[in-house]
């Protein structure tokens, strides 16, 4: 016999279904357990009594692999709805105080993971019940997630001029060449362009927005590139450049403690620093939600304080 609406309701606790959604989305018991800081028999316990409200097994086991049962599935889907309202409503009683509330949802490339944190703590402290989450991802990754709509804001340089894209400059991404400690091009007089460019350049992955913008600047000075090798990241770049297999252009940001410590140095180059705006970007026809417009005034309110922050942490 189906159960009636009123004992459903009186058999499901929210935190059961919010057990079953970390569970579903991360298709694993133990997982949804640390990320909700219980253990695994607690998680299990709660989904057991959540099939038991429902009468329907929600999880079956494969092997070792855990599935959605097809009840699994629709009651996913459901709660879906169930979360987006209670965000709706969170972030509707919050402007009814005159608060700001709700998600927000940013994606930064690689590069801007060293800008983001300082962005976010005094914007925080203005809006305490507003639910940040980052995902930093390359740029390629980036633009895909901007033609999907798939998040609220996202933060790159190198904005692309032939997409329907609202972008807001906020900070300058100094690109700068590095060489480590004791390169024999420091030794020279002077550092022709060519000379760096030509001494085992250490580059980023074809899209990257780093070696877009070097590509750029090399085509408008007629400038040749040999590249030495190619790593996936920053980082990766800058100990491979402090162990001495090259030389490369990177983000001031992602070196400042390798320059203070002397383990990188910055020659003087001719057409050097690259200097691209760093930017949050949204598409134009992209409906802004409290939080969102909130996160879009805090910049554009502060970009000399912005300016001021990491001026400081270059010296």
């Amino acid at each position: 016999m189906p159960l009636s609406i009123q004992n459903l309701i009186g058999r499901l606790t929210f935190r059961q279904l919010q057990v079953f959604k970390a569970v579903y989305e991360l298709k694993s018991y133990s997982k949804a357990g640390d990320l909700l800081g219980l253990t695994q028999p607690a998680v299990s316990s709660q989904i057991r009594q959540l099939e038991q409200a429902l009468e329907q097994h929600l999880f079956e086991y494969v092997g070792r692999r855990l599935f959605y049962t097809a009840a699994g599935e629709r009651l996913a889907e459901s709660i879906g709805h169930i979360f987006a309202e209670l965000s709706d409503l969170q972030t509707d009683i919050a402007a009814l105080k005159g608060q700001v509330a709700g998600e927000l949802r940013l994606v930064a490339v690689n590069t801007a993971q060293y800008v983001v944190p300082y962005l976010l703590r005094a914007f925080l402290n203005l809006h305490p019940q507003v639910s940040v989450s980052v995902k930093v991802v390359n740029r390629a990754t980036a633009l895909q997630r901007l033609n999907d709509n798939t998040d609220d804001l996202v933060i790159m340089a190198m904005v692309p001029a032939d997409k329907p894209l609202t972008s807001l400059p906020f900070l300058d991404n100094e690109l700068v060449p590095v060489v480590p400690a004791g390169h024999p091009l420091l030794q020279q007089a002077s550092i022709t362009p060519q000379d760096f460019l030509s001494s085992q350049l250490l580059m980023r992955e074809p899209g990257s927005g780093n070696r877009l913008a070097l590509e750029m600047h090399c085509q408008q000075q007629r400038l040749q590139i040999k590249t030495s090798m190619e790593l996936g990241s920053n980082d990766a770049i800058k100990h491979a450049v402090m162990a001495g297999l090259g030389v490369a252009v990177l983000p001031k940001l992602s070196i400042l403690p390798e320059l203070q410590l002397g383990k990188l140095i910055i020659p003087t180059i001719t057409g050097f620093p690259l200097r691209r705006s760093w930017c949050v970007v949204h598409p134009q026809a992209k409906h802004l939600t409290p939080s969102m417009q909130a996160f879009l005034d805090y910049i554009q309110q502060n970009i000399k304080q912005f300016e001021h922050i990491f001026i400081n942490q270059g010296n």
